[in-house]
C-alpha cells in the first residue's frame, strides 16, 4: 500500500508530469512539425514571385499574351494612312504613285511601310522628279518584297548614282518581269552601272529606255548584257539617238525567235542599221520606225520581211514616205499578210501622191484594222478629194475599224457628208479638223450611230 501510494515507487515510470512539462512538450513538437526555412522561401516565392538563388525557367517557357485587337494591323494601318495622305487607295499587290510630288522623305518613310507589304507585285512611282539622286533609300529595302514583277520609275530624273542602287535592288527581285525606266535623261553615261547587275533578273520580259539620252557607251554595255535576258520579248530603246549606229549588234544580242516589240522610232537610223532591223522584222508583232526618214523608198526591204498574219501594230509616221512606198503596201495588203494588223499610222507623211492614198484603200486585206491615222503635219494642209471616195467605198471591208484621223485634210461640205452616211450606222470616232464655214459638221468628230 505504502509502496502503491507513492509514485517514486515505480522507477519513475508513472511519475506525474508537471504542468510545465506538459507545456514545454508540446512547444518542442510544434516546432518539430515547422517546414524548412528553404521550403518556406520557395513556398513564398511561388506565390509573390520573389525569386529564389536559382532562376526560376518557366518565366521562359511561360506563353507570349495574346496581342490586342487590331494590334496585327498597325502596319497595314501605316500603309494606308501614306497612301490616303497622297490621295490614293491602298492595295496589298499594287503601289501606284505615279505623279504623287513624292519627295526624298516621302521615299524614306514609303521604304519603311514596305515590311507590311509582302504580296506586293507593281510598284510604280513614275513621274516624281523629287526623288532622283535618292533611290537608295527604297532599293536597299527590296529584299523585302521580292514578289515584285513589275517595276515603273518613269520621268522621276534618275542619275547614274540611282542606277547604281538599282543595279545592286536587282539581286533582291527575282520575280521582275518588267522595268520602265524611260524619260531619264540624267541617266546618259551611268547606264552601265545597272546593266551590270541584269543578270540577276533572268526572267525581265520587258525594258524600257526609250527617251534617256543613252551615249555610244550606254548602248554597248546593254548589248553586253542582252545575252543573259533570255526572256526578253520587249525592249524599247526608241528615241535614243545614237541606237542608229548599233542596230547591227543589238539586233545580234536579242533572243529573236520571242521579241514582239522592238520600236526604234526617233533613233536616226541609218541605211544600213535600217536593213538591219529587217533581221528581227519577221518575230515582231509591233514595228514602229516613225521619224526615221530613211524609210522613205525603202519600205519595201520592210514589208517584205513581215510575217504575214503576225504583224498587229504598224506605225510609219514621218518617214518621207513616196507614192510608191504605198503602192507596195497595197500589195502587202492584197496578199492578205496585214490580215490581223489593228493599228496603221501613216500620218505626216505629206508627200504622197494621191494615187498612193487611193491604191491602199482599194487593195482591201485590212479586215481587222481598228486604229488608222492618215493626219497630216500641222503646219500642212491638202485636198482629200481625189482618194476620199477610195476610203468610202474601202469602210465596209474594214468592220473593226473604231477611229480614223484625217487631221489637217481639207473637203467639201458634200464630201464630208458621205462620209458621215458611211459611217452613221457604226461607232466611228472621225477625228477631223472641224468646218468653221459649216456649221453642220462642226461635231463631225464624234461620229456615233446616235449623231
Amino acid at each position: 500500500m505504502e509502496a502503491a501510494d507513492n509514485p517514486q515507487g515505480r522507477d519513475g515510470a508513472s511519475q506525474r508530469r508537471s504542468p510545465l512539462d506538459v507545456l514545454m512538450s508540446q512547444i518542442r513538437k510544434k516546432r518539430s512539425d515547422r517546414k524548412p526555412l528553404g521550403r518556406f522561401l520557395s513556398w513564398t516565392s511561388e506565390r509573390t514571385g520573389i525569386p529564389e538563388d536559382e532562376p526560376d525557367c518557366r518565366e521562359e517557357n511561360r506563353p507570349s499574351p495574346a496581342p490586342a485587337e487590331g494590334e496585327g494591323d498597325v502596319g497595314w494601318g501605316r500603309v494606308c494612312a501614306f497612301l490616303q495622305k497622297l490621295g490614293r487607295k491602298a492595295d496589298s499587290r499594287s503601289l501606284s504613285l505615279s505623279h504623287c510630288d513624292l519627295t526624298a522623305t516621302d521615299l524614306l518613310e514609303l521604304a519603311s511601310l514596305l515590311q507590311s507589304l509582302p504580296q506586293l507585285e507593281e510598284v510604280d512611282v513614275s513621274w516624281n522628279d523629287l526623288i532622283g539622286g535618292s533611290l537608295t533609300a527604297i532599293t536597299s529595302h527590296f529584299q523585302l518584297v521580292g514578289g515584285v514583277r513589275t517595276l515603273r520609275l518613269c520621268g522621276c530624273r534618275l542619275d547614274g548614282e540611282d542606277a547604281a542602287a538599282l543595279g545592286a535592288s536587282l539581286c533582291s527581285l527575282p520575280s521582275l518581269r518588267e522595268l520602265d525606266l524611260s524619260c531619264n535623261k540624267h541617266l546618259s553615261g551611268g547606264l552601265s552601272h545597272l546593266t551590270f547587275h541584269l543578270a540577276h533578273v533572268a526572267h525581265l520580259e520587258s525594258l524600257d529606255l526609250h527617251l534617256c539620252a543613252l551615249t555610244r557607251a550606254d548602248l554597248e554595255a546593254l548589248i553586253q548584257a542582252l545575252p543573259t535576258l533570255t526572256a526578253l520579248t520587249q525592249l524599247d530603246l526608241s528615241s535614243n539617238m545614237e541606237v542608229g549606229g548599233v542596230v547591227h549588234p543589238l539586233v545580234s544580242s536579242l533572243p529573236l525567235t520571242q521579241m514582239r516589240r522592238l520600236p526604234l522610232n526617233s533613233c536616226s537610223l541609218s541605211q544600213e542599221s535600217f536593213t538591219a532591223l529587217t533581221l528581227a522584222v519577221p518575230h515582231l508583232r509591233s514595228v514602229d520606225v516613225s521619224w526615221c526618214k530613211v524609210v522613205g523608198g525603202r519600205l519595201a526591204l520592210l514589208l517584205d520581211a513581215l510575217q504575214p498574219s503576225v504583224i498587229v501594230e504598224l506605225r510609219l509616221s514621218s518617214c518621207r514616205l513616196s507614192a510608191d512606198d504605198l503602192h507596195h503596201l497595197a500589195a502587202v495588203c492584197r496578199r492578205g499578210s496585214l490580215s490581223s494588223l489593228r493599228v496603221l499610222d501613216l500620218s505626216y507623211n505629206d508627200s504622197v501622191a494621191d494615187d498612193g492614198w487611193s491604191a491602199v484603200f482599194a487593195a482591201g486585206g485590212l479586215a481587222s484594222l481598228e486604229d488608222l491615222d492618215l493626219s497630216l503635219r500641222p503646219s500642212a494642209s491638202a485636198s482629200c478629194s481625189a482618194w476620199l471616195p477610195a476610203l468610202i467605198h474601202a469602210l465596209p471591208q474594214m468592220p473593226a475599224l473604231t477611229r480614223l484621223a484625217l487631221q489637217r485634210w481639207t473637203a467639201t461640205s458634200q464630201e464630208r457628208r458621205r462620209l458621215i452616211h458611211g459611217t452613221k450606222t457604226r461607232a466611228l470616232l472621225v477625228d477631223w479638223d472641224s468646218d468653221t464655214t459649216d456649221s453642220t459638221f462642226q461635231s463631225s468628230g464624234h461620229d456615233t450611230p446616235e449623231e
